[in-house]
């Protein structure tokens, strides 16, 4: 149903820009666009609508709301280039949008919320210059966490998942302070991906299962989806019920493979930093609409 509505989005969006060819629909478009009534009206009713889906999504049965959500949060930096604003400075609208999604996901009462910042391939593909700032933001946000009302209020216990080993000491030491700080909560859990790889996570609790059956603690019947799912890196989270991934792509990019194998996929055009609370209950409407189906 998004991608029906997403489609006759841009057919009117061509339409449109058809029609401003011809002046006689310019010119009072101009005006009307730049006018400061129009731009009170259009935001009143964008904040009603966007109220009114909240207490929709809200009013729904307790089984369709998804415990866990899981995102991908893409598209800083084209968002810098479409805003003529420098990369960095992308990547900084992209963390200030995610504490603001940490507060809706927390007003919503959905429990688990798991986060994808960086991958293995990012660090492998990315100028060093550009992973010194994302390193940079890290350490920021992370200490951040230390000192928000909204996580402490709220009792939200954070984790970083991945290869930590690849991450600058900077980093590690900002990890360490944000899941010491926040390690007596336990009524919400924030997981933050951090030199994450899905195929490296698996090859990872593959290890530990060689290992344990080398030891003798693990015999070859016992080997099933639990012996795997338990030695994951999020082997303390339930398996995501929804997957928004931002910016148009439409895949997934080794990101929790394992975890994701019944998951419901939403993809939003917007880039990360613009992505609303409108957008993030659109995205559960259409989970709560969908008949999941596991395995048929």
């Amino acid at each position: 149903m998004s991608r029906a509505r997403h489609a006759a989005g841009r057919r009117i969006d061509n339409l449109a820009k058809w029609l401003l060819k011809f002046r006689i629909i310019a010119a009072p478009s101009r005006w009307i666009a730049n006018s400061s009534l129009t731009w009170s009206v259009v935001s009143r009713m964008d904040r009603i609508r966007t109220l009114r889906l909240r207490d929709h999504i809200k009013s729904a049965d307790e089984d369709l709301m998804p415990r866990h959500i899981s995102m991908i949060m893409d598209g800083n930096r084209r968002f810098a280039w479409n805003q003529n604003i420098e990369r960095d400075a992308g990547h900084a609208a992209g963390k200030e949008r995610l504490k603001e999604v940490m507060r809706w996901v927390l007003d919503l009462r959905i429990r688990y919320l798991t986060v994808y910042a960086l991958s293995t391939e990012n660090i492998e593909e990315r100028a060093g210059d550009e992973l010194d700032t994302l390193y940079d933001l890290y350490v920021t946000g992370l200490d951040e966490i230390c000192a928000d009302p909204l996580i402490h209020n709220n009792r939200v216990k954070v984790q970083v998942v991945g290869r930590r080993h690849l991450l600058p000491e900077r980093v590690r030491e900002a990890i360490t302070r944000a899941e010491a700080t926040t390690s007596q909560y336990d009524d919400f859990l924030f997981t933050i991906c951090l030199a994450y790889g899905g195929r490296e996570e698996i090859v990872d609790a593959v290890k530990n299962i060689a290992a344990d059956h080398a030891s003798g603690e693990l015999s070859l019947d016992s080997i099933d989806p639990e012996a795997i799912s338990s030695r994951l890196y999020t082997a303390d989270l339930p398996d995501p019920d929804l997957v928004i991934r931002t910016s148009g792509e439409e895949r997934v990019s080794n990101f929790l493979l394992w975890q994701i194998a019944y998951s419901e996929l939403y993809f939003s055009d917007v880039h990360w930093p613009s992505f609303t609370r409108k957008d993030l209950y659109e995205a559960i409407d259409d989970y709560q609409k969908r008949r999941r189906r596991y395995g048929s």
